[in-house]
């Protein structure tokens, strides 16, 4: 389980009260309605999994080869199962490898594919579109590197395709006889970690995916019964001061949670930099890092500089690997001492303490969320948290957090280059 503290200044209960409930009814009617489906996948995922379930049955000789789930996907069809991977990796030493094969940079697909085998690896192509250029491009060259013939059935199979219904993703899994999985319809890839697109490579990886939906559903269910209220206060103070705080800062004390940073930095600032009703440009711009290292480059800003940011901690309790500081003196350096005996886990959680109480000090915003341990419980309250908080604030601020309007003219674009060349 998890627990959040918050602390902001300047709000006056009744108003933010007010609000939080308007914001809660509204984000009750998208899920009504089905304006967004990721409301629902804690539950609607079941179906997906027994799925995955019986196609590892089906075809246990096959992945008993298998070593590698490759996942040839970028942003929303990549960032989440990295984040997912990430935060729980130190759990699953015998777990299948898993390669993210996302930005078209040569360098790092050749490099990639050099720590691959043929026969060894299951290829997953995601894109909810099915038209992502990206991703089409690694795959066409993972076709060609690993000499895949998509004639003839021994290679089909060690392919898989994670698309939207009737896609041209779809159609090609359909011509030639691949293994496909859907996405909801009303799932935007942002948005769709606990969809086929999470749930399937990370299943196949070996993870309980099933205990990631439960702390899903169980984040889900108390918030509509009205439990976590928290969340709405904080919706209401990050919209309300948006033009004062306009930077939101997330930072995450524990390596294994980089990715997780990184997927909220996309999910946020995707979702919540548009134009609002009135045509306005609007938005919370989303920084994340992980403590202590960032401590040390970009706390001096938040403490002296503008005085325009948020920041949310998240605390990891106990660590999964226990690691003491060993009791050594060492000449001219015993003035750090004071530390030895003691475990990491007990530093980086006091590292995390002293920077928040810094920032309270300076009268910053600060909320926390404090986790007993990183499960995949945990992980999946998390998804949950941040998700139904974007939508929070995109109802505060009155515009439409599932389009991305900004991204799909830079697409447009694109394709303009390259057909005029």
């Amino acid at each position: 389980m998890i627990r959040y503290e918050e602390r902001f200044s300047g709000q006056k209960e009744t108003a933010k009260s007010s609000r939080a409930e308007e914001i809660f009814e509204a984000i009750k009617k998208e899920k009504e309605t089905g304006v967004s489906g990721y409301y629902t996948l804690p539950d609607d995922s079941q179906a997906v999994l027994s799925e995955v379930e019986t196609y590892m049955k089906d075809t246990s000789g096959f992945l008993a080869q298998i070593n590698t789930i490759a996942v040839i996907g970028i942003g929303g069809s990549s960032l989440g199962t990295k984040a997912v991977h990430a935060a729980l990796e130190s759990r699953y030493p015998h777990a299948k490898r898993m390669v993210f094969l996302e930005n078209p940079d040569p360098v790092s697909i050749l490099k990639q594919f050099a720590r691959m085998k043929r026969d060894n690896t299951l290829f997953i192509v995601v894109s909810k579109s099915g038209t992502t250029i990206e991703t089409t491009s690694i795959f066409k060259a993972a076709l060609q590197h690993f000499a895949l013939d998509l004639s003839q059935a021994e290679d089909t199979k060690r392919i898989m395709v994670i698309t939207d219904s009737n896609s041209p993703l779809d159609r090609f899994a359909d011509a030639y006889g691949i293994r496909r999985f859907h996405i909801p319809d009303n799932v935007g890839g942002r948005f769709s970690v606990l969809s086929s697109v999470g749930v399937v490579p990370l299943r196949l990886a070996g993870y309980d995916v099933a205990s990631v939906l439960q702390g899903a559903a169980v984040f889900g269910k108390r918030f509509f019964e009205g439990k976590e209220n928290h969340l709405l206060h904080k919706a209401v103070y990050l919209t309300e001061n948006r033009e004062h705080y306009p930077v939101t800062v997330l930072f995450s004390y524990g390596d294994c949670l980089e990715n997780f940073t990184k997927w909220f930095v996309q999910l946020w600032g995707e979702s919540l930099g548009k134009r609002d009703a009135e045509g306005n440009h609007t938005g919370l711009t989303p920084v994340g890092h992980i403590g202590s290292v960032d401590q040390h480059s970009f706390l001096q800003l938040i403490i002296d500089g503008v005085r325009d940011k948020t920041v949310t901690f998240i605390k990891i309790d106990n660590f999964d690997k226990a690691l003491t500081i060993p009791d050594i003196s060492l000449k001219h350096i015993e003035k750090v001492d004071y530390v030895n005996g003691h475990t990491f886990n007990e530093l980086i959680d006091i590292e995390c303490d002293a920077t928040k109480e810094s920032l309270m000090a300076k009268d910053i915003p600060v909320t926390t969320i404090e986790a007993e341990s990183m499960s995949e419980f945990t992980v999946g309250e998390l998804i949950l948290y941040f998700e139904i908080l974007t939508s929070a604030c995109g109802i505060g601020m009155h515009i439409d957090t599932y389009n991305q309007p900004g991204v799909e003219l830079g697409k447009r674009i694109l394709v303009k280059k390259f057909t005029q060349q």
